[in-house]
């Protein structure tokens, strides 16, 4: 028996229905973009390990696909290291390049490489698939498309108050409800440095961004096994479980921070990028998050968050700025900040809040039947002015029963079909049946056109 086909865990097929789908999340997202005088690029799906490891964190660098070198992969590799069965030594030995984790880290790689070709402040966005090992659940895939747009080469956080509000544009389009949450690592590092554990900063803020998903009791077994002191511990839980305006965080943490200049920097920081914002009068509502970390290393100001408010799945949207990104590539100097679109959870936000157009899926507008070959040949022609005319139309392949071929437009939702037999092609014409009000009329292909052309 033969075997029966599957797919990867954490991957899915896309059918007419939800290609569609997708396709509009990304229309929208890239209509938004453009709007913005962003520059579409792309980038090879895989990346020589040397640009990804590293970027991530231990975690990230953990959930990296790595691919074996062609052809004979084991040669040169010594036999102390087989013995040894140390995953990291093999996968060094026997892997030199990597599928994408994200699109920032290839983006870097990629204003390094071009920078003679690029005019500073540069805005780029990029639609692509990303990978990563991680355990597949629901709104969280191994494969799945980011929607990233970044500002390299400015400083300037009008660009953070710029993004969100591109944010605030796509999912008003959506017609989704979100909340966009703000912090500033700045903040982070000033808290770590508070109490004492500078040195932590990267164990505090991959246990706290956890705090959605495993509660604060989890966050604080993290922190414990991190090596954070019970002191320590507990100074951040006053931060962790902050509450009140966006004011009155502020001015909390400007009285807990008043002799720590980094973390005073990132709440002017905030403050900047929150009163610009108001000046902008979003939809969503915008909060102050303190408890907010983006677990990834090399964010360096302020960051950002996306939740929907009316599903409960993670967030849909994040980014942030990244000062030192690109030196690790050898270009000192160059700030960035970016956002990235989950759109395989906007698909399903979408999907749960019924919000997707209903017209999506309808791309055959009108359908030739198909009597013979005779009709087929006169069909043929009057087809291609149909489609010169911007109306997506079809001849159906087969000439059988007529029951059978209206099943099909039906099935489709084609709201047209043209009929064409001896009668009609006698006088040069077809038969124009509207598949919802059954209503059948003779007209000439121009005719045919005038009627079923969209309008508006």
């Amino acid at each position: 028996m033969a075997q029966k086909p599957s797919i990867p865990k954490g991957t899915r097929d896309f059918g007419p229905q939800e290609t569609a789908r997708r396709n509009y999340i990304f229309q929208t997202i890239r209509e938004v973009f453009a709007s913005y005088g962003y520059q579409q690029i792309e980038t090879p799906a895989m990346e020589n390990l040397s640009t990804l490891m590293g970027k991530y964190g231990e975690e990230g660098d953990q959930l990296l696909f790595k691919i074996l070198n062609s052809g004979d992969f084991m040669r040169g590799v010594p036999e102390a290291d087989l013995r040894q069965g140390s995953p990291t030594r093999l996968a060094a030995r026997l892997c030199e390049k990597g599928l994408r984790y994200d699109l920032t880290v290839p983006f870097a790689r990629y204003v390094v490489q071009h920078r003679d070709e690029l005019t500073l402040p540069f805005r780029r966005y990029q639609i692509q698939p990303v990978w990563r090992a991680d355990r597949p659940q629901k709104g969280r895939y191994r494969e799945f498309c980011q929607c990233d747009a970044d500002v390299v080469g400015s400083d300037s956080l009008l660009c953070e108050a710029e993004l969100l509000q591109m944010v605030d544009t796509v999912f008003s389009r959506f017609g989704i409800r979100v909340r966009i949450k703000v912090n500033n690592r700045k903040i982070l590092s000033g808290l770590a440095e508070l109490i004492g554990e500078s040195d932590k900063i990267v164990d505090i803020t991959v246990a706290i961004d956890k705090l959605d998903k495993i509660g604060l009791d989890g966050v604080n077994a993290e922190l414990r096994q991190s090596g954070l002191g019970e002191e320590s511990i507990a100074l951040l839980q006053p931060i962790i479980n902050l509450s009140g305006t966006n004011e009155e965080k502020l001015a909390t943490m400007r009285r807990t921070l008043a002799d720590v200049p980094v973390g005073l920097k990132g709440l002017d920081e905030v403050d900047f990028v929150l009163g610009t914002l108001q000046g902008l009068e979003l939809r969503g509502e915008v909060e102050l998050d303190l408890t907010l970390a983006r677990g990834l290393n090399y964010y360096t100001g302020c960051i950002f968050e996306v939740k929907a408010l009316d599903v409960e799945i993670g967030s849909i949207t994040g980014g942030g700025r990244y000062d030192n990104l690109t030196g690790i590539f050898g270009l000192e100097g160059l700030s960035g900040v970016g956002i990235s679109f989950g759109a395989d959870r906007i698909y399903d936000v979408l999907e749960g809040l019924n919000l997707y157009p209903d017209d999506l899926t309808t791309s055959t507008r009108l359908l030739f039947v198909n009597f013979g070959a005779a009709e087929a040949a006169y069909c043929l022609p009057l087809a291609a002015r149909v489609r010169a005319a911007g109306i997506s139309c079809e001849l159906y392949p087969d000439s059988a029963k007529m029951k059978k071929q209206m099943q099909y437009a039906n099935q489709r939702g084609i709201p047209y079909v043209a009929i064409a037999g001896e009668t009609e092609m006698a006088q040069g014409k077809v038969t124009l049946k509207d598949m919802a009000t059954g209503q059948q009329r003779l007209l000439s292909v121009s005719e045919l056109i005038s009627s079923i052309q969209p309008h508006g």
